[in-house]
């Protein structure tokens, strides 16, 4: 298998970024150890705790990258629907003693996750490739990042976000598809993610731009990496297929509930952040799902004591069980299994 051009790895695999403490460094370097790639979350993490994970990551001599948020330019909810929706959710919150009147009176009206700081720390401390979620990054740190010597990747999930990140100054394209789990990669969270084959928002793209792209979404077993890679993508990332492995950082409530038959579906919900996100439906989804308002970060916050302590406390109902539509086929064990299998028939 010649290493991939994009990336400078010996398969064309990437172990997805998974923000909140799934992806470690072990995680990191048990796939990268296997011969793929392997992405640091830096979405909620702090600019000191970021910089102490890129310097350990470099330590470990093997190329990785560093995912970071985009914060959202569009002003910020209506104060009124947040509150409303802090109404609506109380009697979960309630049952894990989480006082939501603070929370709500806590929840900021602006954060962009320490965007400048992380920026100044990548341009500072360079790492193989940056790749970008949730929007457009500013053109300028497009440019600096790249002339401190790193691949810029933007992740889209339509060919006019793919026309508009090759405008930015992109080096490729993370192409997700509407099965990937956790949070969606749309540019606008207002939009209906409908259900769809990665591979053909992958070949949707690749006839519009230039530009290689990592497929990302739905990814079940060797037979989806096959397809992606048919399809156009020079590199496919797995995410939820690693959320039961050793090196993962998944809790405990999670990873029992990717294998429990009580949640045998997924949906694409706003209920736990206000933005877009494929989950293992669960009560809490359910109930709430309809009346979630699109308010990210701001849903986010409101709701993160809840679903810490409904981890800690076993209760999957009131967790965000983020899991795409391959679910089923993540199985415990060394992370590097999973790379192996993945790659058995490339």
């Amino acid at each position: 298998m010649a290493r991939t051009t994009l990336l400078g790895t010996d398969l064309p695999l990437v172990a997805a970024p998974m923000a909140g403490g799934a992806t470690t460094l072990d995680l990191l370097a048990a796939t990268t150890g296997a011969g793929a790639f392997a992405f640091l979350a830096g979405g909620y993490q702090a600019p000191d705790t970021l910089a102490d994970q890129i310097h350990r990551a470099h330590q470990q001599a093997r190329p990785f990258g560093v995912n970071l948020f985009v914060p959202a330019t569009a002003p910020g909810p209506d104060p009124a629907a947040l509150a409303a929706y802090a109404r609506r959710i109380a009697p979960d919150a309630a049952a894990h003693d989480v006082d939501l009147d603070a929370a709500l009176t806590a929840v900021p009206a602006t954060d962009d996750d320490h965007w400048a700081a992380k920026v100044d720390l990548l341009r500072r401390d360079p790492v193989p490739v940056v790749s970008f979620t949730f929007g457009p990054p500013p053109a300028a740190d497009v440019a600096a990042l790249r002339a401190a010597g790193s691949v810029v990747l933007v992740t889209v999930t339509t060919p006019q976000e793919a026309l508009a990140a090759e405008e930015l100054g992109a080096d490729g394209l993370v192409v997700q598809g509407p099965r990937a789990g956790g949070h969606s990669g749309t540019w606008d969270p207002r939009r209906s993610v409908a259900d769809a084959e990665t591979a053909d928002a992958v070949a949707a793209v690749v006839a519009r731009t230039r530009l290689p792209v990592v497929a990302a979404g739905g990814v079940d077993g060797a037979a989806a990496v096959a397809r992606l890679l048919r399809a156009g993508a020079q590199t496919v990332a797995v995410g939820t297929l690693l959320l039961r492995t050793d090196e993962a950082g998944t809790s405990r409530t999670h990873r029992d509930a990717l294998a429990d038959p009580r949640y045998a579906t997924t949906a694409v919900t706003r209920a736990f952040t206000g933005r877009p996100a494929r989950a293992l439906v669960n009560g809490f989804l359910t109930r709430h799902d309809p009346y979630a308002p699109v308010a990210y970060p701001q849903v986010h916050h409101l709701t993160r004591e809840l679903r810490r302590r409904a981890a800690a406390a076993g209760d999957a109902e009131r967790l965000h069980l983020w899991a795409g539509t391959g679910h089923r086929s993540a199985a415990t064990g060394p992370a590097a299994d999973v790379v192996r299998a993945l790659a058995a028939d490339l």
